[in-house]
């Protein structure tokens, strides 16, 4: 997954710069390697209570990239597009690439971080596996280009900011409170 989620990183970069014109080589996302990124089981129990139930709360990533292997037959993600939540259907050996926060900031917001959830399904439980592509929390979060939308930062930075937000206000701000 780590050799995955770096070479897709890497090609979607080459496609902001020009093919050809390499985003700091085979280092890219600077920070990133198999100690700093991380894999998760989601585990989703069925919910015969509301149909409107989340198994997980609208939310964008705050990685780089987010690749996800979904159960095959439940289904239950939902992406934002537009003004409409929109549901991905399972396709049976197919992974899905979310764009996270940090390659927004970092494209210019070329490509944007997609917000999405999970809804809960009355009868039938549901499995998730998602690898995270973070870098450490020291590594700086640069641009690809000048002028940048986003002032300096750091993952750390950013994690911390996410959090207390959470905390304050019930919900993620994220990428707004680094604008310039």
């Amino acid at each position: 997954m780590s050799k995955l989620a770096g070479t897709l990183a890497r090609v979607l970069a080459e496609a902001v710069l020009g093919w050809g014109r390499p985003a700091a080589g085979e280092r890219f996302p600077e920070g990133c390697d198999e100690t700093t990124c991380f894999m998760r089981l989601n585990r989703y129990p069925p919910c015969p209570i509301s149909a409107d139930a989340f198994g997980l709360v609208p939310h964008t990533d705050s990685d780089f990239l987010t690749v996800l292997c979904q159960d095959q037959q439940v289904g239950g993600l939902q992406l934002m597009k537009g003004d409409r939540w929109v549901a991905v259907k399972p396709i049976p050996g197919a992974l899905i690439v979310n764009i996270g926060d940090l390659f927004q900031a970092w494209s210019n917001n070329r490509y944007k971080s997609v917000e999405h959830k999970v809804m809960t399904n009355a009868k039938t439980e549901r499995y998730s596996v998602a690898y995270f592509l973070c870098p450490s929390y020291d590594s700086p979060i640069g641009t690809c280009e000048e002028p940048s939308l986003y002032r300096s930062f750091t993952f750390g930075e950013y994690r911390r900011k996410v959090q207390e937000d959470v905390k304050r206000t019930g919900k993620k701000v994220g990428l707004p409170n680094f604008l310039v």
